[in-house]
């Protein structure tokens, strides 16, 4: 790991579905010299800007991102077809449903739209480095840790990969400066070094936390417990689901299209675009966020002649004459706004029943971060909720930035835990985390009594699945789960190749089951092929990292193989340690 050795800044880059930012911290600075950018393209003093492109009408360059490419204000003399920003497009990895899932322009695929994005945030970091240290090469001195959401897979995490090398962040797709972090792994970093001790939560072994990370797209949960020296073990496993604040932006589009018809706001959607996001940020900025639940005359007025001029012309048979008499106003009461929230805070409660239920301990505090954090109507429902079961139910300071803040303190605390030049033994912060998955391989023993018959092959055999690890198991960092005695089939035989498969089930048996998903093939080098079947193999895979790491080696020699892994998406050669 001499790439370590080199690393001088680390980058946090929290990769959001509606907001991103990022953060930079140096090797040799202290936890309160981290520098969270705030200068972004048509705005300062924000720690965000949005997830959002606008390209030019080929959709072969990017003309705006961030705030300049989403935001407009309503002119009546706006010309019609203006070309539509590109967001939301995250959604597009993960389990989402596909009505979830924004439509993109057909010459334009997510992963060009995430890789474009990448690219123009990266431009940002390589221009914002040199403010604050000289001499830094970005490809040779840089770490950057990339923040996912909690629900996602290996080929999801592969995919980001795929798009950060395309996008220029890394000088190669293996490489292992671009590390992952969760979401909400990530703001409990934060937490645990900005606000614990603020709430005298500094007992290792007797602090369990939970931290509810509310995004714009996803809401993603994490119990972490307080162990010694600063690091912090999972208690139960991560979870997430598709209920952050844009659904109830979502909500209120159904509204006005019950209001004036669909067909009026598909026009002015295809139309004038910025019209209709000029109204969402407004219902955001009045209704949205200030909403309590507690207050039953609050209600709001929307003037569409105001807000969305363009929209008028479109509206058309009763909706028309309906909206006429009212004057083209809109009124939300307390009765329909709450209705727009509950569906999603009640997943988001559900999530945090089951998070507490599987915990074989006791929470003792609980910490909403994010941008939909800031909800007030949340946060009293949550206490509402679980307010006798939890004693901290709190927000800690900069809850917009605890993710990308918390990314930065993971990456050098991974740097520093690998770095050989370092004198003294220093422990990456996370110690454990749970296993999301249950991880095997595809085997094929011989047909015994007791398999299924329909299951024998030809040749008298019978394809099983074989279990490495399972899902819930408790990993270290670098513990690593063994397969051996592999022997070659052929005596000229170069390569063995093993498809592994992945469940959410504990107990798994053939590679066909419900639930089941293909992850890709495992490749090993067989070289020495004069020693025929005198070449007993092992490999590991350890899953303590947030991406798979593979390592094979000749049991009589200790030679060590090339080891490749063929995702279904692309293929990586897997970073092969010294075996000792």
């Amino acid at each position: 790991m001499s790439w370590v050795n080199d690393i001088r800044v680390i980058v946090g880059l929290d990769f959001g579905t509606t907001y991103s930012g990022f953060t930079l911290y140096h090797v040799d600075d202290d936890i309160g010299d981290i520098k969270t950018n705030s200068e972004w393209p048509g705005e300062l003093g924000k720690l965000k800007t949005n997830t959002v492109l606008q390209y030019k009408d080929d959709f072969e360059e990017v003309e705006l991102w961030g705030y300049p490419a989403l935001y407009k204000k309503p002119n009546k003399r706006s010309k019609n077809n203006e070309t539509k920003p590109v967001e939301l497009f995250k959604l597009h990895l993960g389990n989402c449903l596909e009505k979830f899932k924004p439509k993109l322009p057909e010459s334009l695929t997510y992963k060009q739209a995430i890789t474009d994005y990448l690219c123009k945030i990266g431009e940002l970091i390589k221009e914002t480095i040199p403010k604050y240290w000289t001499g830094i090469n970005f490809m040779e001195h840089i770490l950057l840790v990339l923040t996912v959401p909690a629900e996602y897979s290996e080929n999801d995490k592969a995919i980001m990969r795929e798009c950060a090398f395309n996008a220029g962040l890394i000088g190669d797709k293996r490489s292992e400066k671009l590390q992952f972090t969760t979401e909400p792994e990530a703001a409990a970093i934060y937490c645990m070094y900005s606000t614990l001790k603020e709430h005298k939560l500094t007992e290792p072994g007797s602090t369990n936390f939970m931290i509810v990370d509310c995004g714009g797209g996803t809401v993603d949960l994490t119990t972490r417990k307080l162990l010694e020296e600063n690091q912090l073990g999972e208690v139960t496993r991560r979870a997430g689901d598709f209920c952050g604040s844009t659904f109830i932006d979502n909500e209120f589009i159904e509204l006005l299209k019950y209001e004036v018809g669909n067909s009026a706001i598909d026009f002015l959607r295809e139309n004038h675009y910025g019209q209709l996001q000029y109204l969402v940020q407004e219902f955001c900025q009045y209704v949205k966020m200030p909403f309590t639940g507690d207050d039953p005359n609050f209600r709001f007025e929307i003037n569409l002649e105001e807000f969305t001029p363009a929209l008028l012309q479109y509206v058309t048979d009763l909706e028309k004459i309906w909206m006429e008499e009212k004057e083209w106003m809109i009124e939300l009461d307390f009765n329909t706004i709450k209705s727009m929230f509950d569906p999603i805070i009640d997943r988001i409660i559900r999530m945090i029943r089951v998070q507490l239920v599987n915990s074989s301990e006791k929470c003792t505090a609980m910490f909403l971060v994010g941008g939909f954090s800031q909800s007030k109507y949340l946060m009293n429902r949550i206490e509402k909720e679980f307010g006798q079961l939890v004693e901290n139910i709190s927000i800690p300071n900069q809850p917009i930035a605890a993710v990308v803040r918390g990314a930065a303190i993971y990456g050098k605390s991974l740097q520093e835990s690998k770095n050989l030049k370092s004198m003294n033994s220093v422990k990456c912060v996370i110690a454990t985390r749970v296993m999301d998955y249950t991880f095997g391989i595809k085997v094929k023993p011989s047909w015994k009594d007791g398999d299924p018959l329909d299951r024998l092959t030809s040749n008298g055999g019978i394809y099983k699945f074989l279990s490495i690890v399972e899902c819930n198991t408790i990993v270290t960092i670098d513990q690593e789960f063994m397969v051996d005695e592999l022997i070659p089939v052929y005596s000229n035989q170069t390569e063995i190749s093993f498809e592994i498969y992945y469940t959410k089930e504990k107990k798994a048996y053939y590679c066909d089951e419900p639930g089941m998903k293909f992850l890709g093939n495992l490749l090993i080098d067989l070289p020495d092929v004069h020693l025929g079947y005198e070449r007993p193999c092992t490999f590991c895979l350890s899953f303590g990292d947030m991406e798979i790491k593979a390592r094979a080696f000749n049991q009589t020699n200790g030679q060590n193989y090339q080891t490749k892994f063929e995702f279904n998406t692309f293929k990586v050669n897997i970073v092969v340690s010294k075996h000792d």
